[in-house]
């Protein structure tokens, strides 16, 4: 069976140096959690339209089931059509079975495109799985870099060191925020306000963009509470997060809604970048569009808008 082609628009095109430009990397708006030993679940993820599902082997799977989950997520790889979705694999932490997983998802025909690691607090942690990757990749004589990294970063350690962390190996495409672990390894108590990890959650995001990463949200844990969802995904877009973890089926639609341009933002965003390019070439740096001074930050705002739109597959007035 062969895999549909994913989306023009944002297909990584792997080499040895991968290209960490945002605009390059595929849309991960939302990620969808679906434990490994839930063949059901497994099936039905593989066809939601998520644009990440994450077969996860860690925290959603209890420790006398991870040999089941590891051989249920080498026949999820081999077996279903996830479409356009990028299927991920969220690995055990080093000593807990990582080398485990590897082994088990990385010898099928159609390996992950991707590994999420859990509770990383340095570069080291990054590079030595980058290796790992490096050899998997021989042995299934894959292009160097084809396999991806998203690191969680989810421990006091890690955000202390995401710095190193963010520009330590070009196989790292997206940082993770993890707030719930943060908050146990802490010892913080969680609040739905989220004071307790606001530092925390706009390192990520910085660090993220100043290695042009992407940066994924903490997941909402309120399955009842979709206005509340809708909410806290708003507040990480505005933080400059690209994505959010989801742990229900039900999150794919409004997270994937939220990060994606409206069409009258679309074109607000192109028309503001042609006046401001008709500007320049007068020799005016800073001129006047319905009523408002603009100015380049507010340029680079409405080309991540346009950008956002070219990784949802949109397309506004003119292509």
């Amino acid at each position: 069976m062969t895999r549909p082609p994913r989306r023009s628009v944002g297909r990584i095109r792997p080499s040895a140096e991968p290209d960490l430009s945002i605009d390059v990397l595929p849309p991960r708006r939302a990620l969808l959690f679906c434990p490994a030993t839930e063949w059901s679940r497994l099936e039905k993820a593989a066809g939601l339209g998520a644009d990440v599902v994450i077969l996860d082997l860690e925290d959603g799977v209890a420790l006398s089931r991870k040999a089941d989950a590891r051989a249920a997520a080498a026949r999820a790889l081999s077996e279903l059509d996830f479409g356009r979705s990028e299927r991920l694999v969220r690995v055990n932490p080093p000593g807990l079975g990582l080398l485990e997983d590897v082994r088990a998802t990385g010898s099928v025909r159609r390996p992950p495109d991707g590994y999420v690691l859990p509770k990383i607090g340095s570069a080291a942690e990054v590079k030595a799985f980058a290796g790992l990757l490096r050899r998997l990749e021989r042995r299934a004589r894959l292009r160097s870099g084809t396999i991806r990294i998203l690191a969680i970063i989810e421990t006091a350690l890690g955000i202390v060191n995401l710095k190193e962390i963010a520009g330590c190996d070009p196989r790292l495409v997206a940082l993770i925020f993890g707030a719930e672990d943060l908050c146990g390894d802490m010892g913080a108590v969680r609040t739905r306000e989220g004071r307790e990890v606001a530092y925390a959650r706009s390192a990520v995001a910085i660090h993220a963009a100043a290695r042009r990463l992407q940066a994924i949200d903490t997941p909402f844990v309120d399955l009842q509470d979709e206005k509340g969802l809708v909410a806290q995904t708003r507040e990480a877009l505005t933080l400059g997060y690209t994505g959010k973890l989801a742990i229900h089926p039900k999150q794919i639609g409004p997270i994937q809604e939220t990060f994606t341009p409206r069409p009258e933002e679309i074109e607000e965003a192109r028309r503001l970048i042609e006046e401001h390019d008709r500007q320049q070439a007068r020799g005016a740096g800073v001129f006047v569009l319905g009523g408002r001074m603009i100015d380049m930050p507010m340029v680079r705002a409405a080309r991540a808008v346009l950008a956002r739109a070219r990784a949802a597959g949109l397309r506004g007035r003119n292509g």
